[in-house]
């Protein structure tokens, strides 16, 4: 029986989604699943996790149940699905009652294959009638660490899984999957769902078409605006820690003219669905978002993620992050690294309300992502590592491919330094700043500030500069923030050691943008993204549904001419091929 259904699911993976060969993981999972063991899978993003559920629920007779936590995941799958002629659906608050009733009895009647359900909705009446009533193959758990009361996106709704699984009789195949656990989350995993330490399929959190970059002790409003500017035609998120922020940020991009949306708890619904649609189709080539963007958000095409804030632990940024070329293509994961963002994410824990063994592990986290703003290792490894795995190093982060040169700025350093020292390490770097460059501002003169001998040390230079120099010797660890409500600066025993003369310092040139490589004709690559948008508009579905930036690439590398050669290209079925194939092939066929 379980080669009969692996035969079959070969042929659903050609047929229906049009790959010629299953990824690293997927046969194991699907192996485990046909022998009817619960199975824990642990993949990157992009990794082809879905597949992992959406080719047993088409071979495997009964309903196939997904638990996803966000509206924006499902309709997203269910659009991709429905799109390629598979019969799926989804039940979540968007929905009347008559809608939901409908759908729930298209499930029960076997009208579909795939019913995508929120969490919250487990325990309501019209569900439990459905497992009492339906054969239910397989249950599927997405986003899993959301289960772990130790994930970094613990949601108590994700607990009524264990006991609506009870109920259930017989008790279905379990599969529960997730990118972002570290081995105490999956430990948590296992023992709530109950499956067997045998049974975990884990593929390695390494992403290899994935850049990782820090940029620090720069001007984070210039590196941005240059970055966005020089990839004006790729897909990105910036993500910020604050409403504010992301309003501000938002305003800055806008008045330079670049397209931007915005998305944060603070909108409407209405508001953030009419920004987020106008993002899924390319309406708007930026979003800048709060964390409460982008989970599950199925976009394959973004070709950057910038953290203009440090997130607050490294889970929650490599899932962030990893939303940046889930197509496979190269693409870019940046962090502009300012120390004193820190100090934001203690507060929001410090104000959060969990518990204070919660609370204590979550500062221990953002110790440990605050080191990857610091680290000099590998920054692909330093991840992994997190994560429990040792690494190799990646050679195409920035801190592999780091050839910058470094000048000595000891003297400058020991300015600062000193000026901190005298102003007896009370006050915070903007009024640091001010007395370095000579401010005579009203504070200046309350606090009687311009009588230091360090005052007007560096008038030659901009506040902003002046500034920016300072995060860089925080970020290199000479100078360290208090934890208080209004953090001021003091210096650590490196800077101690830099006024002594027993320690140089040096400062690399800044980081330069770069744009972001497709590695084909980028004319024929424009053409062929061109058409994909036309055909989105025209069947009123986001472009990365009718083909992925990966199939369009491979589409340009090997210019496929008949129906037989489009068929060979990744991300082409059969279903795809009659609805957009002739489109395609009228430009590749022009190609000499």
């Amino acid at each position: 029986m379980i080669e009969q259904y692996w035969g079959r699911s070969q042929q659903v993976l050609q047929e229906s989604f049009g790959y010629s060969s299953f990824r690293d993981g997927q046969e194991d999972v699907l192996r485990n699943l046909y022998a009817r063991k619960d199975t824990l899978a642990i993949m990157p993003t992009g990794g082809g996790k879905s597949l992992c559920y959406q080719i047993p629920a088409l071979v495997l007779d009964g309903l196939t149940i997904v638990v996803s936590p966000l509206i924006s995941l499902m309709k997203d799958q269910v659009d991709a699905l429905n799109e390629q002629g598979i019969p799926a659906t989804f039940v979540n608050s968007s929905l009347t009652g008559n809608e939901i009733d409908n759908r729930l009895w298209d499930a029960e009647n076997g009208a579909v294959k795939l019913l995508y359900i929120a969490p919250e909705r487990l325990e309501t009446a019209s569900f439990q009638r459905l497992i009492d009533t339906t054969d239910i193959a397989l249950f599927a758990i997405d986003e899993a660490h959301c289960i772990s009361h130790w994930g970094h996106d613990f949601r108590p709704s994700y607990l009524t899984l264990c006991d609506t699984l009870d109920r259930i009789h017989p008790r279905p195949l379990i599969i529960a999957l997730t990118a972002t656990a570290t081995p105490t989350v999956s430990d948590d995993i296992m023992k709530l769902l109950d499956i067997g330490p045998d049974s975990i399929v884990q593929t390695g959190f390494a992403r290899e078409n994935l850049a990782f970059q820090v940029v620090k002790g720069q001007d984070r409003d210039k590196y941005l605006l240059d970055y966005v500017k020089t990839n004006g035609e790729q897909s990105g998120i910036v993500y910020a820690a604050t409403r504010k922020e992301v309003e501000r940020l938002y305003e800055m991009l806008t008045k330079k003219g670049i397209p931007t949306g915005k998305y944060h708890g603070g909108m409407s619904d209405k508001e953030r669905n009419g920004w987020q649609e106008k993002f899924l189709y390319d309406d708007v080539r930026v979003m800048v978002a709060t964390n409460a963007f982008g989970m599950g958000i199925n976009k394959s095409n973004v070709r950057y993620v910038i953290h203009y804030n440090l997130p607050r632990n490294v889970e929650a940024y490599y899932q962030e992050a990893g939303r940046a070329g889930r197509d496979g293509v190269a693409s870019d994961c940046i962090l502009l690294f300012g120390p004193q963002d820190t100090h934001i994410q203690h507060f929001l824990i410090d104000q959060s309300e969990m518990d204070e063994e919660r609370k204590q592990n979550e500062y221990a986290k953002l110790r440990q992502m605050a080191g990857y703003g610091y680290t000099e290792i590998c920054l692909q490894k330093y991840i992994v590592q997190y994560f429990g795995e040792e690494g190799e190093n990646c050679g195409r982060c920035g801190n592999c491919l780091d050839t910058r040169e470094a000048q000595d700025i000891t003297i400058e350093a020991q300015q600062v330094f000193s000026c901190i020292k005298r102003m007896q390490e009370r006050f915070g770097k903007v009024m640091v700043a001010k007395v370095l460059t000579g401010s005579k501002d009203q504070k200046i003169q309350q606090w009687r500030l311009e009588e230091l001998s360090t005052h007007g040390l560096m008038k030659d230079r901009s506040q902003k500069d002046v500034l920016q120099l300072i995060d860089y010797l925080a970020a290199e660890k000479y100078l360290a923030y208090t934890d208080s409500q209004f953090p001021s600066l003091r210096l650590t025993n490196e800077a101690v050691n830099v006024l002594l003369g027993k320690e140089k310092v040096t400062r690399k040139t800044a980081r330069k943008v770069t744009k972001v490589s497709i590695d084909v004709d980028e004319g024929l690559f424009g053409e062929l993204r061109e058409v994909r948008r036309e055909l989105a508009s025209k069947h009123k579905v986001p472009p990365y549904i009718i083909f992925s930036d990966e199939t369009l690439r491979q589409m340009c590398e090997y210019l496929p001419k008949d129906e037989e050669a489009f068929l060979e290209i990744k991300g082409v079925g059969m279903n795809k091929l009659e609805k957009y194939g002739a489109e395609f092939l009228e430009v590749l066929q022009k190609q000499a």
